[in-house]
């Protein structure tokens, strides 16, 4: 099956051809990445084999957040470390989206709208958690993924969080716990969000360049009760390191053209796309986030700069309300080993030969011909 790299290999000249100066430096550079990931360029790693003593090469992989291939490792790992921070209780998934006519500005000024999305988005949830008729907490505890696409690798910015149900007061040193199946009042936090964003864009100076009717609309946030953190978290693993397009939903590559899976909203049935190389590299690289950007962020007692402790709310909750909210602390899978070709032993890793220390190619003279 052809893989994201093929493609890259085969028709990214042709895109850069076509587009040339037009095409971020952010995009070259996740292109180069893909077309050079597992290949001499990006340098060798040694293993030894723990049984038979073989010594294993293998190419390194680029580690670039958009390649498909480096990201698996990545989220398990993420996954692992998030289980043992969850807290017991109750969770809520909360989405927060644009409409659709914001869209186009916000790819034109990803930085910048991006960052206001978080910030209207967390400072929503911060607002309605102080308000005594929802949770009454000035400490709530939260983190967020932006996610870019949607089904079929068009754009569609929007923030998923995980929200544990409550928030800390530091008046009363207490806990307040919401109800198991309602956050808060997403017509409110539309409302908020909305007015957030536009005085952001305004302090920005780019309020004027967005289409008035989108101050009109309403802003769709989501609330979905989760239960567990496990089961929001492994939900939401994959969207953290995942790419536009995966591997593994690409059909065949051939002609000039690009065919891959996708689903529709409410259905299980795979139903495949077909479009121009060219529209495929398109709608890739548009999901490529500006150098450095911080695609996960953690707010209230959850970032690490909060002062409130994680675990002190932890086993506040555990100590006051008992079994009657504790979850099972989940199994958490270690990674799996590679496996010797030859004899199946464990492969140990032994060092790495990284780029710059690879001996570098020698033009061949008369010597080697005699040698020959």
């Amino acid at each position: 099956m052809p893989t994201v790299q093929d493609i890259f290999r085969e028709y990214g000249p042709g895109y850069i051809e076509k587009f040339g100066d037009k095409i971020p430096k952010e995009h070259l550079k996740a292109m180069e990445a893909i077309i050079n990931c597992r290949t001499a360029v990006c340098g060798v790693a040694i293993y030894e084999c723990s049984e038979c003593g073989e010594m294993h090469h293998v190419f390194r992989s680029c580690g670039n957040r958009n390649c498909p291939g480096c990201q698996h490792q990545k989220s398990v790992e993420w996954l692992n470390r998030h289980l043992e921070k969850m807290l017991p209780g109750h969770h809520f998934l909360v989405t927060f989206t644009v409409p659709e006519e914001i869209r186009p500005f916000i790819r034109s000024h990803q930085r910048i709208a991006y960052n206001a999305m978080f910030k209207a988005s967390s400072e929503t949830m911060k607002k309605l958690s102080l308000d005594e008729k929802y949770i009454g907490g000035d400490v709530p505890g939260f983190f967020g993924v932006l996610h870019t696409w949607g089904r079929q690798a068009q754009y569609h910015p929007h923030i998923h969080y995980i929200v544990p149900g409550g928030a800390f007061s530091k008046k009363d040193g207490l806990w307040h716990p919401t109800t198991i199946d309602f956050y808060l009042p997403v017509h409110a936090m539309s409302k908020i969000y909305r007015a957030k964003f536009a005085d952001l864009m305004k302090d920005a100076k780019l309020y004027h360049l967005i289409p008035f009717q989108v101050w009109n609309m309403g802003w769709n946030v989501n609330v979905q009760a989760v239960g567990s953190a496990e089961s929001s978290i492994r939900y939401l693993a994959p969207y953290v390191f995942k790419v536009a397009i995966s591997d593994s939903r690409i059909v065949s590559a051939e002609g000039g053209k690009v065919t891959f899976t996708y689903y529709k909203k409410g259905s299980s049935r795979p139903r495949r796309l077909t479009v121009d190389a060219t529209e495929f590299i398109r709608r890739f690289l548009q999901h490529v986030l500006p150098t450095g950007f911080m695609k996960i962020r953690h707010y209230g007692f959850m970032s690490s700069n909060s002062s409130v402790s994680l675990e002190d709310i932890r086993a506040y909750i555990e100590l006051n309300y008992g079994f009657e909210i504790q979850t099972v602390k989940p199994e958490i899978k270690p990674i799996e080993p590679i496996y010797c070709p030859s004899c199946g032993g464990i492969l140990v890793y032994y060092c790495s030969i990284l780029p710059y220390q690879m001996a570098p190619k020698r033009t061949p003279d008369k010597s080697d011909k005699l040698a020959a």
